[in-house]
């Protein structure tokens, strides 16, 4: 431990701690606009300076570790000053366009300017007329609004792996870019949007979507149905100032109804539809050896995007389980349609997610629009919705609960913990070891793939026999479970695991790459507890049991993996290139 002072208050903190979080150890807190907690501390932006005691330079507090008897001075006239200076030197060389930017009022910079009360610009402006990037359809790049802080290109390379971004050039005219400086649709991108998560700025946000769903709900031809994953009922509030964590779902449910949806499904019915299917495969797999082991399993397309783009030798491995929302999408077009006596034509599915990638998703092959349509007409995230609710008029912070239409609405506890990491594991064994054993479950929880560790492994036993389990989130973590199996298999040794779970974006759906901005490890947890609460509270917490999902087998589907389940629920996977061409 190390003893020092922070504006001549005692602190006593661990060996290479940082100034920057030292000081919140005595509730200081200094200014920063590229520290990011999920970051290693770059010191790019310059406004975190501090006095040191018998120090001629003013060090940078996020990337200078405090030492014993360092007496630190964070705030002062000099030292405010300079950081003024800084932003000031920032601000000559972005944009005035506040008002029409994707982060007004959520933005970092904008936020400084505030704090610091910049009204004038001393220094000319210097701006650099840069195309802006939407070759994704899924998250927009605007590189003349890039600060250099370099938070997407750590998150991209060292947190995801995918190295899709980079800086180019050099000075004065550094800039953000796809390397080779192609489009971002060319690049090995797997549209996660963990860079737009972590953005400052507005160099880089969501496509906007809400256009195309107003336009639905306006179109009296139209049925409009629409759906909620898992993690987005717990993040929703943090943009109407509840506490992160707080499960609003029947609070969505009844502003839903008001914005003029027809139907209320619930992703989470998807998710336990889901679980059935993917529960199944994996017994087939394990006690039936048809297929081969590891079963990997995920909702999570910009999972795929990279297993086939960079682990196209793990494709046998995959479920092809589709996501729950899609599921939920073919169902409201094929089943819904039918009972109701709709038109599938018609019948609009909207589907509200916690991150970007399911832009990409609803497009991304032929078996997602296995009804005939296309499945899932328009991917909102968790921010376009809380705009869309804002531009409704509609108070949601008082709103009265109301209830989800029950066909493709009702769920279980289990489908509702898919919106955190191991989640989608927990649930999936909980009917994996009902269809082993035909016995129920004398605990549901397994504890031991909860958490925001990067890599969980573990195994249960199943009536005398192991099954070896890994959890992985966050892209760069995947690359060492994938690594132990490919190793493994070129040995020819035995299988570090059966059963292995992935999700792109650290803490799972809940840090979604759409979710509500500044997203920390303590936001995950907080937001996944909520999820863990509502499993706890559920009356039935097991996906196979959920009475609706039965009666969809029995009324349309027939059984888990026939033929007609198979038509509608699953897809597959091919090899793509890491440069679009």
């Amino acid at each position: 431990m190390v003893k020092a002072k922070i504006n001549g208050i005692p602190v006593e903190v661990p060996e290479d701690t940082t100034i920057l979080k030292a000081a919140r150890e005595v509730q200081v807190k200094i200014p920063t606009l590229c520290a990011h907690p999920d970051l290693h501390p770059s010191a790019a932006c310059g406004i975190c300076v501090v006095k040191v005691k018998g120090m001629a330079k003013l060090p940078r507090a996020c990337s200078t570790p405090i030492e014993e008897g360092m007496e630190v001075t964070t705030h002062d006239p000099e030292i405010v000053d300079i950081r003024k200076t800084v932003i000031e030197l920032i601000l000559s060389n972005h944009p005035n366009e506040c008002q029409t930017c994707g982060r007004n009022t959520d933005c970092e910079l904008q936020n400084a300017l505030a704090d610091f009360g910049i009204r004038e610009e001393p220094f000319p402006k210097i701006i650099r007329d840069l195309p802006k990037d939407n070759s994704t359809g899924t998250i927009v790049l605007e590189p003349n609004k890039c600060i250099k802080c370099g938070r997407c290109v750590e998150v991209c390379q060292e947190v995801q792996d995918v190295w899709a971004l980079s800086f180019l050039e050099r000075g004065f005219l550094t800039r953000i870019s796809p390397a080779g400086d192609i489009s971002l649709g060319e690049s090995p991108c797997v549209r996660c949007g963990q860079c737009s998560a972590h953005c400052p700025t507005g160099a880089i946000f969501e496509k906007d979507d809400t256009g195309k769903v107003w336009a639905a709900l306006m179109d009296t031809r139209k049925h409009c149905v629409v759906q909620i994953a898992p993690a987005v009922r717990v993040t929703i509030g943090e943009h109407f100032g509840f506490e992160p964590g707080t499960n609003l779902t029947k609070k969505l449910y009844a502003a839903l109804r008001r914005m003029g949806f027809e139907a209320i499904f619930d992703t989470n019915f998807g998710a336990d539809l889901t679980i059935v299917e993917e529960a199944s495969e994996f017994v087939q797999r394990f006690v039936h050896q048809k297929g081969p082991l590891p079963l990997i399993t995920t909702c999570c397309p910009s999972w795929v995007n990279f297993m086939e783009k960079f682990h196209p030798d793990m494709i046998p491995h995959f479920s092809s389980a589709k996501s729950p929302h899609e599921m939920v999408g073919v169902l409201a077009k094929t089943y819904y349609a039918q009972t109701r006596g709709l038109n599938p034509t018609n019948v609009e599915v909207v589907s509200i997610m916690p991150c970007t990638s399911k832009k990409y998703e609803i497009h991304r092959s032929r078996e997602m629009s296995a009804s005939g349509f296309q499945d899932v007409n328009t991917a909102i995230t968790t921010r376009e919705l809380s705009r869309m609710i804002r531009q409704a008029g509609i108070d949601f912070a008082d709103l009265p609960d109301e209830e989800c239409d029950s066909m493709l609405g009702d769920y279980t506890g289990a489908g509702t913990i898919f919106g955190a990491t191991g989640g989608v594991m927990e649930a999936a064994l909980r009917t994996a070891y009902s269809y082993v054993t035909g016995e129920k479950l004398p605990k549901v929880e397994f504890e031991n793939v909860r958490g925001i560790k990067g890599v969980k492994e573990t195994k249960i036993n199943i009536k005398g026999t192991d099954v070896r389990i890994a959890v992985a989130h966050g892209l760069a973590n995947v690359e060492y479970v994938i690594n132990r199996v490919r190793e493994a298999k070129t040995k020819n040794e035995e299988l570090p695991y059966h059963f292995i779970e992935v999700m792109a974006c650290l803490g799972g759906c809940v840090g979604g790459g759409g979710q509500p901005y500044g997203v920390t490890d303590e936001l995950r947890q907080k937001r996944a507890k909520g999820l863990y609460t509502e499993d706890e509270l559920a009356v039935i917490r097991c996906s196979h049991e959920n009475p609706h999902v039965i009666k969809l087998y029995e009324d349309f589907l027939g059984k888990p993996l026939g033929e007609k389940a198979h038509h509608l629920l699953h897809t597959s996977y091919a090899p793509r290139p890491l440069y679009k061409r």
